[in-house]
């Protein structure tokens, strides 16, 4: 466990760093990751470093959970979904590895587009991870 008590974001993310290269990982997972990464840390891990956003990007970035949800119903959107991309200094804006959708009932509210749309992400992430093992994303993420 490294916490982040009394450490700004780049010494923070500086000791994941450390401990992700420690450990010889190849691929960071940033599921329920709730913090925003360093610019230092993006860099070191460019196109190592997958997100899941639970809309269909670019629609509906920088927000979160519910809130994205709403967002989506209030817009009266006819589909909607998650996306797994790419971490990069843009908040939601790296390129997209995979991406899952599910319609919006008209009857939705956020809770239950949102019981939708979360049981996509695990195969959205199960995809992008066997697509990055076999060098899908090279061309993308140079």
């Amino acid at each position: 466990f490294i916490s982040a008590k009394d450490q700004n974001r780049p010494e923070f993310d500086a000791k994941v760093t450390e401990c992700l290269k420690k450990h010889d990982v190849d691929l960071v997972l940033a599921i329920g990751y709730m913090r925003i990464l360093s610019d230092e840390f993006v860099r070191e891990w460019w196109g190592r470093t997958l997100n899941v956003h639970p809309s269909l990007l670019p629609e509906f970035a920088g927000g979160m959970d519910l809130q994205v949800h709403q967002a989506v119903v209030d817009a009266k959107k006819e589909f909607s979904g998650c996306t797994v991309h790419f971490i990069t200094e843009e908040l939601d804006g790296g390129p997209i590895a995979v991406q899952k959708r599910c319609k919006v009932l008209s009857e939705d509210t956020a809770e239950t587009l949102k019981a939708r749309v979360q049981p996509l992400e695990g195969p959205a992430f199960v995809e992008a991870i066997y697509k990055y093992g076999n060098g899908d994303y090279k061309e993308l993420c140079k």
